[in-house]
């Protein structure tokens, strides 16, 4: 490719970049305002506080679970236990992902409430009569039935107060990741109360997290069909508060999600704070009236899953969760990074391989594209055999700028040659290349999924280095220096590819661009390797057709 073809592509790239910052990314409101419009929500509501003082210890995980008596539950795909003490969720593993494919140890998300690793979920009621006595994180709920919870038998627990009121909860769990939480109060007494019925998530400190600008880590909503992104970063500075009638909150992850939906068909306050602990919680706005010798009940729902794509689609259509599947952080290519993520989804599910899928997609994008990318190689091979007239032309008038524009200008319009027309290849893969690499960063699915040889985790970088041959010198190299195999693979193709564009003609940019595969190679070695696959195919089918269109073009002025 020419200079002009780049700096116009990066150019390009710049501008969407700035674009999608001024029009799609939300205003971001001071402190101040953002602060008296929560303190006018608070206002607005007479809910009362669902806030609770409690003190982390050093005790380890283990002597923290040991301090309460337990239920147990477990599914295919999840294992832990719930605390009578507060009737928590607090403890919760994957069963089918491991840390790392060196490891055994599987993925722990919750953990008790009471160490520094503390991540929970808890539901209940409160009230505003501060003269009734309501279950808390220190009430100690008493089991009714089954001793485990699975997806075939639901728990129950209850408790009683010394006002005549009994508290009850039914527990439910599927074969997936859905808790289903049926809350209700039982009225023994001859008085009335108003109760509101909250959930809430708390986590003690900020997990360790990527903090890269495509993907938001940190706490996450969509209330009345709008989107809430909030980095723990965020809350610590301010408090977020918004009333809906309808979405789900959460804390995501990069690969994990825990994320509560409210009753239907009812107004709930939701606020994201930090104070010690990052909360997520919602509390209804509309008191439920406990009459006399009553009862009052509600539904919440508690999804803790693994990000895949199936099943937050399938809790997202099944439980008519607006936006849920937003939890996956598609970006704001989501209408080119979805649809890619269902094409590689299919090729694995036909090739069995997700690095087999990677390639059987970039053949078909480039067969999309092919008409395309026949123009473009054209007119860039017109313009490789014009390169002598146009040498010519610059020797002839060297000291004639404004001649020489005119010469050069009238031999493009001969020639029908469009010295722009190189770069739309580039254009067409810039927006691809950035919703491939989404696809390969955020979807659990490429999570520690093998290719062929040494390449065993297509979502991270090639372990290989150029300087140790690659494994076959008997020493470890810095991290800065494992340039692996398929980077180089990619460097090379692209070198080659440059040979067959038309070179600068000054001769510092034909020097600059002589560096430029070396300066990608070292760019996109840190890149997830299913990524370089994809651009190192991309490369030499690119290369390929380009040699084709070569031999078949011809042009008038030079013979």
């Amino acid at each position: 490719m020419d200079s002009k073809n780049v700096i116009a592509a990066v150019a390009l790239s710049t501008a969407v970049i700035v674009l999608y910052s001024l029009f799609f990314i939300p205003e971001q409101t001071s402190v101040n305002q953002n602060k008296a419009e929560n303190d006018k929500i608070e206002q607005s509501t007479e809910t009362p506080s669902i806030e609770k003082k409690e003190t982390i210890v050093a005790i380890s995980r283990d002597e923290a679970l040991s301090e309460s008596k337990r239920i147990e539950f477990e599914n295919n795909n999840i294992i832990g236990s719930i605390s009578l003490k507060g009737a928590s969720i607090d403890d919760l593993t994957f069963k089918k992902y491991k840390v790392s494919l060196d490891e055994e140890e599987r993925v722990t998300l919750l953990g008790p409430r009471n160490i520094k690793q503390g991540y929970l979920i808890e539901s209940g009621f409160v009230t505003s009569d501060k003269n009734i006595d309501v279950p808390n994180s220190k009430t100690v709920w008493s089991l009714e039935g089954n001793n485990k919870l699975t997806d075939k038998s639901p728990i129950k627990l209850s408790w009683t107060n010394n006002q005549g009121l009994t508290f009850k909860k039914e527990i439910s769990l599927d074969d997936e990741y859905l808790f289903t939480v049926k809350q209700k109060v039982i009225n023994n007494s001859d008085k009335k109360y108003d109760f509101y019925s909250y959930g809430q998530i708390i986590r003690n400190e900020i997990p360790e997290i990527i903090d890269f600008l495509i993907l938001h880590e940190g706490l996450i909503a969509t209330l009345d069909d709008e989107l809430i992104e909030e980095d723990y970063d965020d809350i610590q500075e301010k408090k977020f508060t918004k009333i809906a009638k309808k979405g789900w909150l959460g804390i995501s992850d990069k690969y994990w999600i825990t994320s509560l939906i409210p009753p239907e068909n009812t107004e709930f306050k939701t606020t994201f704070d930090y104070k010690n602990k990052f909360r997520a919680n919602f509390i209804t706005t509309d008191p439920l009236e406990l009459n006399k010798n009553g009862s009052i009940e509600e539904e919440l729902k508690i999804i803790v899953a693994a990000k895949r794509v199936d099943v937050i689609d399938g809790y997202a259509e099944t439980l008519n969760i607006e936006k849920f599947d937003l939890v996956i952080d598609w970006g704001f290519l989501y209408f080119i990074t979805k649809p890619l993520f269902f094409g590689i989804d299919y090729f694995f599910k036909l090739l069995g391989n997700y690095g087999l899928a990677i390639i059987a997609i970039t053949i078909c994008i480039r067969l999309a594209f092919f008409p395309l990318a026949n123009f473009s190689f054209r007119s860039m091979a017109k313009m490789k055999a014009l390169q002598p007239e146009m040498v010519r032309l610059k020797e002839l008038h060297k000291d004639d700028k404004m001649k020489l524009q005119q010469e050069m200008m009238a031999l493009y319009k001969k020639e029908k040659v469009n010295p722009m027309s190189g770069c739309l290849p580039i254009l067409v893969q810039i927006p691809v290349f950035f919703a491939l690499y989404k696809v390969l960063f955020v979807t659990i699915e490429m999570r520690q999924m093998p290719f062929y040889g040494w390449i065993h985790d297509l979502s991270e970088r090639d372990p290989t280095s150029l300087f140790n041959l690659f494994g076959l010198l008997p020493y470890d190299v810095p991290s800065f220096l494992v340039i692996g195999a398929w980077p180089v693979a990619m460097g090379v193709s692209m070198w080659i590819q440059q040979k067959l564009n038309p070179a600068p003609t000054d001769p510092m940019q034909a020097k600059i661009f002589m560096f430029f595969p070396l300066f990608l190679t070292v760019i996109l070695a840190p890149f997830p390797s299913g990524l370089v696959i994809y651009w190192t195919v991309n490369n030499i089918l690119t290369m390929a057709q380009q040699v084709f269109i070569m031999r078949r073009t011809t042009v008038k002025t030079v013979t």
